[in-house]
């Protein structure tokens, strides 16, 4: 398997496997203790692995952290994977966000402007993930993207629409109402099952655990590999450690043993790991060095 194209330009990276291109748009940026995300990320724990600074972790045990949507661009299909927070939605959850400019001209300017998207993934429906599924108009929240199928997962759906939680830290009934339910009343949702095949080059893999319809993107195309994570992982210090597990996965214990089998074989089978929440440079291959698996970039 040959080492996947990688192209930077500005604050855009871009990955071509075969004939995909997937492209990185960020909506923003964030710094933050690195306990205050993972329990176990003390300083001293993340000093143990040096390779994380300066792309992931600061020396002060802060971790880098970015939230981005992922355009792909394969044959016959423009897709995007999670839509962020959205406009007028993520100051309620993170007022320290770093935001990195228009999102949706963003979009446009790398040939996916609203009316042209024929996909949108939810890897799963927290907060930072379904946001620009919709935008308000006329003071109602409506789809971004008119043309295009929502892919969200059943079991993921049916999980959350029962959920019941008044103290639930991600307003799930507010981000639903806002961001999903919009898109179904639209009749432009698919619900689909968490091993769905959208074309030749594109499937989803279960990697339930932080959510109990988490999905991953498995792109395959010309005899190259890559996987775009979600939430599965989210940041590279749980790659040697894949028991760090955060205090909001909905089964930990779930969540850890997708972590392990996944990071395995995506050593094994040499796959360039997109990271849904990696700060820049974002994607490499997992490898072990020094008696420790690590992101290569």
């Amino acid at each position: 398997m040959t080492d996947a194209a990688t192209t930077t330009s500005a604050k855009l990276l871009s990955w071509r496997i075969g004939d995909v291109t997937i492209t990185r748009l960020p909506e923003c940026l964030s710094t933050m203790l690195g306990t205050d995300f993972l329990p176990d990320a003390t300083r001293e724990n993340l000093a143990r692995h040096p390779w994380l600074t300066p792309d992931f972790a600061t020396p002060d045990g802060h971790v880098l952290m970015s939230v981005h949507a992922l355009a792909v661009d394969a044959p016959g299909m423009k897709l995007i994977v999670d839509t962020c927070y959205g406009d007028g939605k993520a100051m309620a959850f993170n007022a320290a966000l770093d935001f990195q400019g228009d999102f949706l001209a963003g979009l446009a300017a790398i040939g996916f402007a609203r009316d042209a998207v024929d996909y949108v993934l939810c890897t799963h429906l927290h907060p930072d993930h379904v946001g620009w599924n919709t935008i308000k108009q006329d003071g109602r929240w409506v789809p971004t993207f008119p043309n295009a199928r929502y892919l969200i997962g059943r079991a993921e759906y049916e999980h959350w629409t029962g959920y019941e939680n008044p103290d639930d830290p991600l307003h799930t009934r507010t981000v639903l109402e806002e961001s999903v339910r919009p898109v179904i009343d639209a009749r432009l949702a698919d619900f689909v099952e968490t091993d769905h095949r959208l074309s030749p080059e594109l499937r989803l893999i279960p990697t339930t655990g932080h959510t109990p319809g988490h999905v991953s993107l498995v792109i395959e195309s010309r005899g190259e590999r890559a996987v775009i994570t979600g939430d599965m992982i989210h940041h590279p210090c749980q790659i040697p450690n894949p028991g760090w597990a955060l205090p909001f996965d909905s089964d930990s214990t779930a969540a850890v043993a997708t972590r392990e089998r996944m990071l395995a074989d995506w050593e094994a089978s040499n796959t360039l790991v997109i990271g849904t929440h990696f700060n820049p440079p974002t994607a490499g291959h997992i490898a072990t060095e020094n008696g420790e698996r690590c992101l290569i970039c």
